[in-house]
């Protein structure tokens, strides 16, 4: 827990193409964190738009961040499109050096692992992905929310698919600033799903219903793969 005097800067990154909710999920809950100012960057200032449509703007460019003490990256189809962006990876290694707590969520893994920043860590991300988490060199876990914590103190929060954002970001505001923040930040957005059917892992989730979202994102995750195996070579990861 950080002392509740010390003012935090927490800042998300935007970009063409990301899952909002891997976004707008964590922002009800830091954007909630007592004694902080919360903002959203992007690689230019012009507006984006998420991987169904929805215009998004954010607060200032990469460039105009501060030093941050919390970084959020989410994640979305837009994420490959950055794995080979230096001026964005630079950024994130920058950021991620200086914050004391780094949060993914979604593919936001492979974007910190196209950083380099994975190596040795555990990890998860989408359940449709978390096999390419080894190319970074993660061990990958299957859970909702990971946390993985370097010796010097830095906390790194792997949130699992879009909804489990939230689920991260609220135990990034109780290592923030204790439980019972935490605990108001909850209630105070009513966070208390109760989703009508269980089917929101594939271990749950009926053969078909996996089979059918597995083929219709057969094509993304074809590319992640190659560019995750790419990645793998450059960062000297041995995968068979």
């Amino acid at each position: 827990m950080i002392p509740p005097d010390t003012h935090l800067q927490i800042g998300s990154l935007l970009f063409e193409g990301l899952d909002q909710i891997d976004l707008t999920g964590p922002f009800e809950v830091l954007s909630r964190v007592p004694n902080s100012t919360y903002r959203v960057y992007a690689p230019g200032p012009e507006p984006v738009r998420d991987v169904r449509g929805l215009r998004m703007l954010p607060d200032a460019t990469l460039a105009e961040a501060p030093r941050l003490d919390v970084l959020h990256v989410p994640g979305g189809t837009g994420q490959e499109a950055l794995m080979r962006d230096p001026a964005v990876l630079g950024w994130i290694r920058g950021q991620a050096a200086g914050a004391g707590h780094v949060l993914s969520v979604c593919t936001g893994a492979l974007i910190l692992g196209a950083a380099g920043l994975l190596v040795g860590r555990r990890a998860t991300t989408y359940w449709n992905a978390v096999h390419l988490l080894p190319f970074f060199g993660a061990e990958p876990v299957d859970a909702r929310v990971v946390i993985d914590r370097d010796a010097d103190g830095r906390t790194w929060v792997f949130a699992a698919g879009v909804t489990a954002g939230i689920d991260g970001a609220l135990q990034l505001a109780a290592a923030l600033r204790g439980e019972e923040a935490a605990r108001t930040i909850q209630l105070g957005i009513q966070y208390a799903p109760e989703p009508p059917f269980d089917s929101g892992t594939p271990h749950t989730a009926s053969p078909d219903t996996v089979a059918r979202v597995r083929a219709a994102a057969a094509d993304i995750t074809a590319r992640r793969e190659a560019t995750a195996r790419a990645i793998a070579t450059e960062l000297g990861i041995r995968i068979p």
